[in-house]
């Protein structure tokens, strides 16, 4: 089966595609995760003055820089008690700004059989073009069986699954983490997951500490496997992190920046500042992204 049809976005005028941006509030004023964890999540990051922006908004930020950007939240209401955004208003409102925005939803796996339905119907009657996970956050390890019905209903209908790898500042400082555990999200759980879902394609997003040589390796060796680089400034890149990402697979590496908790301006001006190879450089901010997300065959 096909994805739905492609937005229309001109990657040709494009700087830069963000693979990795957070619908945090909706049209209503509801937050996408709890006040405590949202505040635990701003403080990790730094975020002091840090604002809740809406999807139109969003589209606005990313269009005013002639960048283009992935948008999800994150269905977690079995693990925390909260309700989630509404996969369905972030697709309608990436829609009504299908030149810069690229929807992606997501849903718990302990929904199952319905999560199940729920992915069919968002991606063939709403044009979501993807599905993200949070191991962590939602509770569950991604080896784990119960998964994997919505893994290959994702597989089936030929979109991504961009999974939170390593260190999450959700939950960090608060007592017992919120408890949150960080476990489920070493990317060697997504290892398994890639084997017996060959077709499925997988971003393991972020930098991911403690487990960059594991992520490295899991994507070295999986075809379908990639790695956005959302959640950190690119000066703190570990070593075999750029290394890999000048050589072994630069063609499977992404810009995301994880705003709005870190912009795409900050993270920007510190990649200007990392040993890239230019060969490589308009790879990772544009054309990994574009073909991995059916925007462009060549690049």
């Amino acid at each position: 089966m096909t994805p739905a049809a492609t937005p229309a976005i001109n990657v040709d005028e494009l700087v830069a595609i963000d693979v990795h941006t957070h619908a945090e509030i909706s049209a209503d004023g509801h937050a996408s995760l709890p006040p405590r964890l949202m505040e635990a999540s701003a403080k990790y990051f730094g975020a002091h003055d840090h604002r809740q922006p809406t999807i139109d908004e969003m589209a606005a930020y990313y269009r005013e820089r002639r960048m283009a950007a992935v948008v999800f939240t994150v269905d977690a209401e079995h693990a925390t008690g909260h309700p989630p955004i509404a996969n369905e208003e972030v697709a309608g409102a990436c829609a009504r700004h299908a030149d810069v925005l690229i929807p992606f939803a997501s849903l718990d796996p302990w929904r199952g059989r319905a999560a199940v339905r729920a992915a069919r119907r968002l991606v063939e009657e709403h044009g979501v073009r993807g599905f993200k996970f949070h191991p962590s956050l939602q509770g569950f390890s991604p080896d784990d069986p119960m998964a994997y019905p919505l893994y290959e209903a994702i597989e089936e209908l030929g979109v991504p699954a961009l999974f939170h790898t390593g260190q999450t500042g959700i939950g960090a400082g608060v007592p017992g983490g919120g408890g949150i555990r960080l476990g489920h999200s070493n990317p060697m759980l997504v290892d398994g997951v890639a084997a017996d879902f060959p077709e499925l394609r997988i971003i393991l997003a972020h930098p991911s500490f403690p487990w960059q040589d594991e992520a490295l390796a899991v994507a070295h060796h999986k075809p379908n496997v990639h790695i956005d680089l959302s959640g950190w400034s690119p000066k703190y890149f570990p070593p075999q992190l750029v290394r890999y990402a000048n050589s072994l697979i630069q063609d499977k590496v992404l810009f995301g920046s994880d705003y709005p908790v870190i912009t795409p301006d900050r993270w920007l001006a510190d990649f200007a500042k990392l040993e890239i190879k230019p060969e490589v450089r308009p790879k990772i901010l544009k054309w990994n992204a574009a073909r991995l997300l059916g925007l462009a065959k060549e690049g």
